[in-house]
């Protein structure tokens, strides 16, 4: 399993092809030379860049829904639309399929935020954007989600 630390800055060339900033492949450098998988966020209007590793992981939990289930369907449907494989090429860059960078409003000044274990890519304005809004809620957010938690050792 990967854990990603980071927020990077970096531009797409005419064709969609970024250069993947240094600090990060040293962080994927288990992994730089297999394939990624590359998807739309259900959340947000992003992308999502998973090792190949990490998709295999999520997609045995998918597998486990019952698709006689029309919701369970309409979820992989929805979930796996646009879904491609890329890879890093031998000059560190990552090539962002057009229509995909048509989902996320991608121009060319990009942000690429680390979500623990993938990593998402944004346009760098939606992504400012983004995080202002989350700014205003996250206190309550983390007071919600890791509030009740208890340090290690205490019941």
């Amino acid at each position: 399993m990967v854990n990603l630390i980071g927020t990077y800055e970096c531009k797409a060339d005419a064709k969609g092809r970024l250069m993947v900033p240094s600090a990060l492949k040293k962080q994927l450098s288990p992994v730089l030379k297999e394939i990624f998988v590359i998807k739309r966020s259900v959340f947000q209007p992003c992308l999502e860049l998973y090792p190949i590793e990490e998709w295999n992981v999520l997609m045995q939990k998918i597998n486990g829904l019952n698709r006689f289930v029309k919701k369970n369907n309409d979820f992989i449907r929805k979930f796996t639309a646009g879904v491609k494989t890329v890879e890093v090429d031998a000059n560190g860059r990552l090539l962002i399929p057009k229509d995909l960078m048509g989902f996320a409003d991608i121009t060319k000044e990009i942000v690429l935020s680390s979500a623990i274990n993938i990593i998402e890519i944004w346009d760098k304005n939606k992504y400012e954007n983004a995080i202002d809004v989350a700014a205003d809620d996250f206190a309550d957010m983390a007071e919600d989600i890791m509030g009740n938690q208890l340090p290690d050792g205490i019941s």
